[in-house]
């Protein structure tokens, strides 16, 4: 066992995955995961902005090396061509987004989760992400094995959400855990026969005019996203399950909201997306009330209302910091009516 932070456990599960190339640039509250990679011997290359942190990146995964960069959204943001780019060309790749209040500058030390739609919807296009978001130092750790592992079997990046909070959270966590390792399976640039190019393609040559080809693409690579996420449809389900009321948050306030576990039943999902539609839709069906508690203005709760097809209730934390006794008072007043709950 030993003590550590989130970004520190991020990088220990990078170290075990086999991460061999990080590129990066500074940003709070991510800076802190470029500076251990610096001292745990993994290359490491701190370029001018994000744009060209990915793209290194992106780039290094292609010579052979597992390889991850780690920003916070507005990086993110700069990110997202690179990111439909590497999900055109298949190509192996983790991005650690830890998250704070935007937009812009927003509020650089405050935790948020702003950036649910983000690391689903960021790049122009369709393609389909698996992203993870644990709720602990322990599962950053775990999950970011994990990440490694499903860009490797998936063929695509990988997005593993933090938050302030997490990042700079100390907790005991075992770095003996027994999760097998993926190993690379594609061939580097200038081994074998693959193509690489932005437009739509076929395997080994460009098709930018082929409709039928271009359908045939985005068929496979939703489906083998889906094939690996149905190997990690991770979610907790806790707390009073004979209640009433149904509890989803997830992330950090998944964390703050722990205490009420005696009360309500709770239903915390860790593989965001794609979305665990199965999963909490044959949960929800058991509780007359559905309350989604996140830190944004409902980015979540909009796809679980649609999922579970029924009004819910929602309470939004903005700025960073989250009233407990003022939410849970505001749901034992909830009364079981089809309208939604805002917190002011």
């Amino acid at each position: 066992m030993i003590l550590i932070n989130g970004n520190l456990a991020v990088v220990k599960g990078a170290i075990k995955s086999g991460c061999g190339f990080f590129g990066g640039y500074p940003i709070t509250p991510a800076s802190s995961i470029m500076e251990e990679i610096a001292k745990d011997g993994i290359k490491l290359m701190q370029m001018e902005d994000e744009i060209a942190s990915i793209n290194c990146a992106i780039g290094a995964s292609l010579s052979g090396k597992k390889a991850m960069t780690a920003t916070s959204g507005p990086g993110f943001s700069l990110m997202q061509e690179a990111v439909g780019y590497a999900h055109m060309i298949e190509q192996p790749l983790v991005i650690v987004n830890v998250q704070r209040v935007g937009p812009a500058t927003g509020m650089p030390t405050k935790p948020s989760q702003g950036d649910i739609m983000q690391a689903k919807y960021g790049s122009h296009g369709d393609y389909c992400p698996l992203v993870f978001y644990p709720n602990s130092v322990s599962e950053l750790y775990e999950y970011a094995i994990k990440s490694f592992n499903c860009a490797e079997e998936a063929e695509m990046p990988v997005v593993l959400l933090s938050d302030a909070y997490l990042a700079n959270l100390y907790e005991t966590v075992n770095l003996d855990i027994d999760i097998g390792i993926v190993n690379r399976k594609l061939e580097p640039v200038g081994n074998g026969a693959r193509h690489y190019t932005g437009l739509s393609h076929q395997r080994n040559s460009p098709k930018p005019q082929n409709p039928r080809q271009y359908k045939s693409f985005i068929d496979r690579i939703f489906k083998k996203t889906y094939v690996i996420a149905k190997k990690h449809a991770d979610y907790e389900y806790t707390g009073k399950k004979d209640s009433d009321t149904l509890i989803v948050a997830y992330g950090c306030v998944s964390r703050f909201l722990s205490g009420l576990k005696k009360k309500y039943a709770f239903f915390r999902p860790i593989r965001m997306w794609p979305f665990l539609k199965k999963e909490l839709g044959k949960i929800a069906k058991n509780y007359k009330k559905v309350v989604v508690v996140e830190m944004n203005n409902g980015q979540y709760r909009r796809e679980v209302e649609r999922v579970i097809r029924k009004r819910l209730y929602f309470f939004r934390v903005l700025g960073g910091e989250i009233n407990i006794p003022k939410i849970s008072r505001g749901i034992r007043r909830i009364k079981c009516k089809a309208t939604s709950l805002y917190s002011k």
